[in-house]
């Protein structure tokens, strides 16, 4: 496979936003969980995780820990770093690892562990798509380090986008499992997510609209060049 393919760019382009989208979920995941971490005797089905309250702020911390690794994973893999692939495999390694204790725990204790299996499932989907890139005929074209990190650049002003999207709309994707006695707890911090989610939206059309500016002056500058 080329590395200037369509088919390469395209892979590296969805590895890109698969990656940036798992950070910032894994890091609104770990945030989420601090409610539960906190004041579990507040919530009937959130009480006996009260004797392991340790334990979920231990979760919190890692959470948040591991969604500002993969953010910078992603960043990384961006600028088309030697080192962005693995460490996007090491974050997301520890995202399933952690991520799978933290459900464990949840259905020992309380018989159920949602939100926190979308985060893992999202994990090991964004995982298994990194590890299948590993594949000879396919790791020819993907291979990260060696693309061009222009090419890359469009990836993570989408991704960027994708991610602010997500944070706009959090308190209605995840108020099924957040919604106890009528209240939805995921409809919180309003403003905090609003201004970060505007924000993400404004940073990924920037990078976007650079990219194609460049592209166009690069252009104008290669048929004057021949021209002259």
């Amino acid at each position: 496979m080329s590395r200037n393919s369509f088919g390469s760019k395209f892979l590296r382009f969805i590895g890109i936003v698969l990656m940036g989208l798992t950070g910032g979920f894994t890091l609104l995941g770990g945030a989420g969980t601090t409610c539960a971490a906190l004041f579990p005797t507040n919530w009937e089905s959130m009480a006996p995780l009260a004797s392991f309250q340790w334990l979920y702020i231990l979760f919190v911390l890692t959470g948040i820990a591991i969604g500002v690794w993969g953010i910078w994973a992603t960043i990384k893999l961006v600028k088309a770093t030697p080192d962005s692939y693995l460490m996007s495999v090491r974050a997301l390694i520890a995202g399933v690892l952690v991520g799978g204790f933290h459900i464990y725990m949840s259905r020992m204790l309380r018989g159920k562990s949602m939100p926190v299996d979308a985060v893992v499932y999202t994990t090991v989907l964004t995982l298994a798509i990194f590890l299948l890139f590993r594949i000879p005929w396919i790791w020819q074209g993907v291979e990260f380090a060696k693309a061009k990190s222009s090419d890359n650049k469009k990836a993570g002003g989408a991704a960027a986008m994708v991610l602010g999207l997500f944070t706009l709309t959090i308190q209605y994707t995840m108020g099924s499992t957040h919604t106890w006695g009528g209240v939805n707890y995921a409809d919180a911090f309003n403003t905090s997510m609003t201004v970060i989610g505007i924000l993400c939206l404004l940073i990924g059309a920037g990078i976007i609209l650079n990219v194609k500016n460049f592209k166009i002056t690069a252009n104008k500058l290669t048929i004057q060049e021949r021209s002259a």
